[in-house]
């Protein structure tokens, strides 16, 4: 009876004897199929544990995704695992949510705070807090003392906004408090240096870059320090800022501390160590003392430089042991659980997401390469223009979803300008660290800085005039065709479905998904919440209007980085029209930032205002993109399709001193089918002696004028006009808006009122 040999390998042919006769080959065994390590049980755990409790409840598939995987792999340990990690992540994350909030009691109160500023936050000891400041001060970090008044952080209220209070929820952690509040107009009243060990660290790398251009210091504040608050405010020669330039090229990720950053630091440290007649475990263990250095006094806490670093430091320390290299998928995957245990929250912001799906997406380089022609990989250029393809192609394509949805389109840009970039960005950042490690003296090293800064900039300047691939919101549709696309692709890469069938199923996604917005596009009026201001679009197939952008007159905060998103995911990426109904700045301030942001028909204004510096802006903007100005008057009309928009005021004969009695009003009407109609009147600033003379009639809608003013929306228009609803755009202000005596009116008339400080973005649909 034989006894069953190994498995032949197929493939292996006839081998010659000693007398030219021809023998068995020698059998070689299969390789056996790699096994899933313990990280990966951990992970599933960790994540089946925080979604459900996050409110994701497709979340608790991955337990039976888990009980599968340990049979499969006859681990029967991987289910423990898993489900020992769960119980940590779950026992982490009810403990970061049930902290008490100690400010609470102060919400809504004027205020005067002490504590230590560190660039990002301000931390408290009495009581032990963490408190946003906005604005944002220009102390760099030390002990300070503003006043202000103290709200509650704000939650999204427009679509594509930014959630503010779930940011700064996820900025705490199982030993680190999450700021619970916001300082609102924040006035330094003084202030002193930081005398603590990373605040003197950071004051000293930043000496080293203090006779660099404000660009290039900003550049390098943020990639070596993770510091970009500068970054959103400076503006490149076209008068678009560098925050819009780099995401608009494809090249956000460079402007945030990020591993590429970390990975070229650690890198350039190896390739010196080399060099040295050093041992070889002191190879290792330089760059990981390094690591633990930079993470604990030099950057800013980050998702994704803390996965570098962790990462960094566990693949260091193991060849620093001697236990080789690691497994790079599993060592990913115990990063990120371990990282989740620690700040649970981490798990359902942008950052962390793109972070790690980048880092998955990267993992697949070596697949790729191996199903490309020989021709393509031979080492030298060939493999290097490959492998940055790839890299790119890689890290754009498992980011997809996030990147469209977050920034309303994909950058047709990123190849060519990341390919370009990357040199650049090889050097700029060793020079840059080495300048501030050099302090005072890193002056020497101006001139190269200067030159790869601009260089880089220009780049991001030049890239970010190509078009972008506009996207609206990703829906959970969107993200199961990405699902399917995404197996596709993976199936090809196994070898398991040809490249044709992994291309057609890519090409039917984005049918399905592209297809029902074209099919049926909204018709609806929104009333977008911009705070203590005014925004509203006017959204049909046949027209697409903006009437104001919102603003901010005492703030720092630039209101398109609201309105732009908001735009973008609704799916507006072009705008017929843009209406800057007066010259406050409340309500045009940020529609420069728009017509920055995409193609715009026309402007309308109505006064041209010599004295306002909001409205001279916003014509210079719109004079450098080539937007064509309209002075309009009452009887102009705008009509397309079935809607029809008309100018009610002004008459433009005479011009008041108060620029809310020059506003712009609107009456808009959309026919639809079987005889139905509706009308609704925007009334910008309008005070009540002029609401009388515009002869409005009968409308369904009513935006209730400067923002429920007690001189405006008076009982003669509620009558005149009979609308059953009304919506006060209104934040929080200290003008007492909207007024008890408007809110009285509108309550005796019978009006149902909508307030955007209270319900946020308000969607009304149109015939």
């Amino acid at each position: 009876m034989s006894r069953p040999g190994p498995e032949l390998n197929p493939e292996a042919g006839p081998v010659l004897g000693r007398a030219g006769a021809a023998v068995p080959a020698v059998p070689v065994p299969t390789p056996a199929a790699p096994r899933l390590g313990a990280p990966f049980f951990l992970l599933l755990g960790v994540l089946g544990a925080l979604l459900p409790a996050l409110g994701y409840g497709w979340g608790w598939a991955l337990w039976p995704l888990a009980l599968g995987l340990a049979a499969w792999e006859r681990r029967p340990w991987g289910l423990a695992a898993a489900a020992l990690a769960g119980a940590l992540a779950f026992g982490s994350l009810q403990t970061v949510q049930s902290r008490p909030d100690p400010l609470q009691p102060w919400l809504g109160a004027q205020v005067t705070l002490r504590g230590d500023w560190d660039g990002q936050f301000l931390t408290l000891r009495d009581p032990p807090a963490r408190v946003a400041l906005s604005p944002r001060p220009s102390e760099r970090r030390g002990a300070v003392t503003v006043s202000g008044r103290l709200l509650p952080p704000r939650s999204r209220s427009v679509p594509g906004g930014f959630d503010q209070a779930a940011w700064l929820r996820s900025q705490g952690g199982l030993f680190t408090l999450a700021p619970t509040a916001v300082l609102a107009g924040a006035q330094v009243q003084s202030s002193q240096p930081s005398g603590w060990a990373k605040g003197a660290v950071q004051g000293w790398f930043e000496s080293g870059w203090q006779s660099l251009s404000p660009r290039a210091e900003a550049l390098l504040r943020g990639a070596e320090l993770g510091d970009r608050s500068d970054l959103n405010e400076l503006q490149l020669d076209s008068g678009v800022t560098v925050r819009d330039a780099f995401q608009r090229s494809g090249l956000t990720h460079l402007l945030a501390l990020s591993g590429q950053h970390v990975t070229l630091l650690v890198g350039a440290l190896t390739l010196l160590l080399t060099r040295l007649p050093l041992p070889a475990w002191a190879r290792y263990a330089g760059p990981a003392l390094f690591l633990l250095a930079y993470l604990g006094m030099v950057v800013n806490t980050s998702p994704s430089v803390v996965r570098a670093g962790l990462t960094g430091l566990l693949g260091l320390t193991a060849l620093w042991l001697g236990r080789g290299r690691l497994d790079p998928p599993s060592l990913v995957a115990l990063v990120a659980a371990g990282l989740l245990v620690a700040y649970p929250l981490w798990l359902v912001t942008p950052g962390f997401q793109l972070s790690f799906l980048a880092v998955g997406g990267l993992l697949l380089l070596p697949r790729v390469l191996a199903r490309l022609p020989a021709a393509w990989t031979r080492p030298g250029p060939p493999l290097w223009l490959t492998g940055s393809l790839a890299v790119t192609l890689l890290a754009q394509a498992a980011t997809l979803p996030l990147v469209a949805g977050s920034f309303g389109g994909v950058p047709l840009s990123s190849l060519p300008a990341n390919l370009l970039a990357g040199p650049l960005m090889a050097l700029l950042i060793p020079l840059g660290f080495l300048a501030g490690v050099l302090g005072p003296l890193g002056a020497v090293l101006k001139w190269p800085l200067e030159a790869l800064s601009a260089a880089l900039l220009w780049l991001a300047e030049t890239f970010g005039r190509w078009p972008l691939l506009p996207w609206g919101a990703v829906g959970p549709a969107g993200y199961l065709a990405y699902g399917l696309a995404a197996l596709a692709g993976g199936l090809w890469l196994l070898g398991r479905i040809r490249p044709p069938a992994a291309l057609a199923t890519a090409l039917a996604c984005i049918l399905l998904t592209a297809l029902p917005p074209r099919l049926s596009p909204p018709r609806q009026l929104v009333f977008l919440d911009v705070g203590q201001g005014d925004s509203t679009l006017i959204q049909t197939p046949e027209l697409r209007v903006l009437v104001d952008g919102g603003g901010t007159p005492r703030g720092d905060y630039d209101l398109s980085r609201t309105t732009v998103p908001a735009l973008h995911s609704l799916g507006v990426h072009a705008l017929d029209v843009v209406v800057a109904t007066h010259s406050d700045s409340d309500h045009i301030e940020g529609l420069a930032g728009v017509l920055r942001a995409m193609p715009v028909g026309e402007l309308w204004i109505g006064h041209h205002d010599p004295d306002s510096s909001s409205l001279a802006d916003l014509l210079a903007v719109a004079e450098q993109r080539g937007v064509p100005v309209r002075e309009v008057r009452r009887g102009d009309v705008a009509q397309a399709g079935r809607l029809r928009l008309d100018v009610l005021w002004p008459q433009g004969r005479v011009w008041s001193t108060e620029p809310n009695e020059n506003s712009v009003a609107l009456r808009l009407t959309a026919s639809g089918g079987e005889g139905q109609s509706f009308r609704a009147a925007l009334l910008g600033d309008l005070p009540a002696p002029l609401e009388h003379s515009l002869g409005l009639g009968q409308v369904d809608l009513l935006k209730a004028p400067h923002h429920g003013s007690r001189h405006s929306t008076s009982a003669e228009l509620l009558q005149e006009t009979g609308a059953p609803h009304a919506v006060v755009s209104v934040g929080f202000n200290t003008f007492g808006h909207p007024s008890r005596e408007v809110q009285e009116r509108l309550k005796a008339a019978g009006v149902r009122t909508w307030r955007t400080d209270t319900q946020g973005t308000v969607v009304w649909p149109l015939p």
